[in-house]
């Protein structure tokens, strides 16, 4: 494994950052490796904590050196966070941060110039089943960028773009997404119950319909539009429902993409705030 031998240090235990670090742990990388600092233990790091032993400090400890730090704070605590990393880290330490909005240039402002990684993984990263969005800065080398990527792919596939701009239309994409998806099943379950079912009913129904869809997308060499098409008999039922929902100017769409761009410009705003 490309991370073997490697020290990590984890800043901050949230859903995500503990996600991460149990897609590394059952990958292989070795408790006495892993470190994570964070001055509240959740759940999910206190289950990580008690089930692999692994180290955990609610402040940065002076004592250490390691090889790829992972900044997985949220975004408006960088600026207080990120000047007492600074001082752990080599000149080769490589940094991946997985918070939206926040830039390259914005790290390396407060860590000093280092090999940086900027990734946006997604929600279900906590089973194993996200995807990530990451970019990589010059001085990251083939080298760091393969542990990067070991790193990342733990908890689902990797897709690397070559413009840092691009992880903000990712975050629109992948990192938001999941939202978008279970909003989706809330509004169906929603209109279940309008056409008569019972509530719990409609979202059983609902909930079914979406993650069954989702994995025959990802096990099907079908695009999503054949799949469409393979559902779709003409003058049936499905048809009728396409014909309100992929409409030009008042259907999903035009309202998508506006969803989208809206996320992304968010995340494009929070990296000038």
């Amino acid at each position: 494994m490309e991370f073997d031998g490697k020290r990590v240090l984890v800043l901050g235990g949230g859903n995500m950052g503990c996600a991460l670090m149990g897609g590394w742990l059952d990958a292989g990388l070795k408790p006495g490796s892993l470190a994570v600092v964070d001055p509240h233990r959740g759940d999910a790091l206190s289950a990580l904590i008690e089930g692999h032993g692994i180290r955990h400090e609610t402040h940065l400890p002076a004592d250490t050196s390691p090889d790829v730090v992972l900044v997985a704070v949220k975004p408006q605590m960088m600026a207080e966070v990120l000047p007492s990393l600074a001082p752990v880290l080599g000149e080769e330490t490589l940094v991946v941060s997985i918070a939206a909005g926040t830039t390259a240039a914005f790290l390396a402002r407060h860590l000093g110039e280092k090999p940086i990684v900027r990734a946006m993984p997604n929600t279900p990263s906590l089973i194993g089943r996200g995807i990530t969005g990451a970019f990589a800065t010059d001085r990251v080398s083939a080298g760091q960028k393969a542990v990067a990527d070991a790193l990342l792919s733990a908890s689902g596939p990797v897709e690397w773009v070559e413009s840092e701009d691009l992880i903000d239309a990712v975050t629109g994409v992948s990192g938001s997404g999941p939202a978008y998806v279970f909003h989706l099943a809330e509004c169906l379950a929603k209109a279940g119950e309008a056409a008569g079912l019972p509530a719990d009913l409609a979202m059983r129904l609902a909930r079914h319909t979406v993650a069954g869809a989702g994995e025959l997308m990802i096990r099907s060499d079908e695009t999503p539009a054949k799949l469409r098409q393979n559902v779709t008999s003409p003058k049936g039922t499905t048809e009728a429902g396409l014909k309100v929902l992929m409409d030009e100017r008042d259907g999903l769409p035009p309202l998508v993409t506006k969803t989208v761009l809206a996320a992304r410009d968010r995340a494009v705003a929070l990296s000038k705030d």
